[in-house]
């Protein structure tokens, strides 16, 4: 199994992270990841986050930012 996240800008188009996201093998070691990077991806262009399991969506879109 592969988790994998898409990053978006706020109207869903999908935009290049600044940090470079790897796959993962399980849920818990993409949801650490994303909670160590999102500070990173909000200021470099991503508004929002969407998790893939082997290219079917998890969950999201996510807001990366508090107030989304």
């Amino acid at each position: 199994m592969a988790w994998t996240w898409r990053f978006e800008r706020s109207d869903g188009t999908e935009v290049e992270p600044v940090v470079t996201p790897e796959e993962f093998t399980t849920q818990g070691d993409a949801e650490s990841w994303i909670g160590e990077h999102w500070r990173d991806l909000l200021g470099g262009g991503a508004a929002q986050v969407t998790l893939s399991e082997d290219g079917n969506k998890i969950y999201g879109p996510m807001p990366l930012d508090a107030e989304g």
